[in-house]
């Protein structure tokens, strides 16, 4: 990767603060960058990552909140590793002043050169973890405290923890956190649906300790495609990405997740499954519309999950028409609301115990005699989250901590699942009086 040059701009394209890295490229030419921008917007072209001049100048960019973060270069560089680079930046800068808003870069330029300076050289990356940073940069009333020397982490193989950490308790949090995402039509088919899944940790150790972590997916256990020698049921994962710490000759050789982990609060790999999901909160409609009188709804939702699981927290959001008045509800479980700001009802259960099924009725005064076009409804969306449950079936057979000291740590470890883009189609709405009471 080479960067010419990094810029902040806001979202006019007035420069906030730059660092000229090579001074190879003139920095006059950011002004080319937000021409760049306006005219794919007003030809309602999708914006790419990267926009060209024709002098062969390259801007790579990523918009957060009110400003641009933009990276310049004429050189052939590696643009993923560039963008990384520059979400690095957003995720650095978040770590010190909480949000990342003109506003924060404005009250922070003596610190945001620091950073820029430590972070790149060249134009090639250099230290970017937040928590190594904030050793030897530190910021106190807008002033900068710098060490002359700097901690051992920068020069150390391990340059994401530092040495001398201690703790009197010893303990490892492990969230095993998966997100649904799923698309079903207006006739109940399944159109798309995949997990993403993630093992986030928080770590709280002294010394230098080594984690091994065991899961059930059938990769880590044979690298070969025989079948896992070991009993219970296995996973194929997809997309499979690592934190750096994770020794990835090592997992490469024999599947073993070895590691030195981070101190603190981190996300030790990311993961995908694109297998048929089965709804977990299934949600059935019926539309009885009468134009310019009234429109009725008649929702059943069942949660399609064992008996011993439990949706928390459970919204159900369900559009209507725009003038659409008059509410009145009726449901066997929780509560519903109108939101007129979202045009749609909420239907929220706070507890959903698997296998469980409940009703809703709505009624609304409807005075437009135009009915809505049906391909144009947004779709239904629900949310939840269940706790001690994962749809891929994943499991933590093992996590061990070793360290030269032998102290005994106490690891924890917690199963969530939760809605990603969960979305229901509406069917298309009766004109008879067919919906039963509940």
């Amino acid at each position: 990767m080479v960067a010419s040059a990094v810029f902040i701009l806001d979202l006019k394209g007035k420069v906030l603060i730059s660092r000229n890295y090579r001074g190879d490229i003139p920095m006059a030419a950011i002004e080319k960058f937000m021409p760049l921008i306006l005219a794919a917007e007003e030809n309602e072209e999708s914006l790419a990552p990267v926009m060209s001049t024709e002098d062969g100048t390259h801007f790579l960019y990523v918009k957060h909140n009110n400003v641009y973060l933009v990276a310049m270069t004429r050189k052939n560089s590696n643009a993923s590793t560039i963008v990384l680079f520059l979400h690095k930046l957003i995720q650095v800068f978040i770590e010190y002043f909480k949000e990342l808003e003109e506003e924060s870069i404005r009250d922070n330029f003596v610190i945001i050169y620091e950073l820029l300076d430590e972070m790149m050289d060249f134009g090639y990356p250099q230290t970017t973890e937040p928590n190594i940073l904030k050793e030897y940069i530190t910021q106190e009333s807008h002033k900068l405290e710098s060490q002359t020397r700097p901690p051992p982490a920068v020069t150390n193989a391990v340059s994401w923890r530092s040495e001398g950490i201690k703790y009197r308790k010893n303990e490892v949090f492990l969230d095993v956190v998966e997100s649904v995402n799923l698309m079903v039509n207006a006739n109940g088919n399944v159109l798309r649906s995949e997990i993403l899944g993630a093992i986030k940790m928080k770590v709280y150790l002294t010394g230098m300790p080594e984690l091994r972590l065991g899961l059930n997916d059938k990769v880590m256990f044979d690298g070969d495609g025989k079948s896992p020698a070991t009993k219970g049921k296995s996973i194929e994962m997809e997309d499979v990405k690592f934190h750096q710490c994770v020794r990835l000759s090592r997992f490469d050789n024999d599947r073993t997740i070895s590691f030195i982990p981070p101190d603190g609060e981190f996300e030790l790999m990311s993961y995908r499954l694109s297998t048929q999901v089965k709804p977990l909160i299934w949600c059935e409609a019926l539309i009885e519309q009468h134009p310019g009188s009234r429109i009725e709804y008649m929702l059943k939702a069942k949660a399609q999950f064992k008996r011993r699981s439990t949706a928390n927290n459970v919204e159900i959001i369900v559009p209507v028409p725009e003038d659409a008045d008059s509410p009145k509800f009726k449901c066997t479980a929780g509560t519903v609301s109108y939101a007129p700001e979202k045009n749609s009802m909420v239907w929220k259960i706070k507890q959903f115990q698997g296998g469980k099924e409940f009703l809703m009725r709505a009624h609304f005064g409807l005075p437009s005699v135009k009915s809505e076009d049906p391909d144009k409804r947004p779709p239904i969306s629900i949310k939840y989250e269940i706790p001690y449950f994962t749809t891929s079936g994943i499991q933590v057979r093992y996590l061990k901590v070793v360290e030269k000291s032998g102290y005994q740590a106490f690891p924890w470890v917690r199963y969530i699942t939760q809605n990603g883009d969960y979305h229901i189609r509406l069917p298309l709405p009766m004109d008879t009086n067919k919906l039963p009471e509940i």
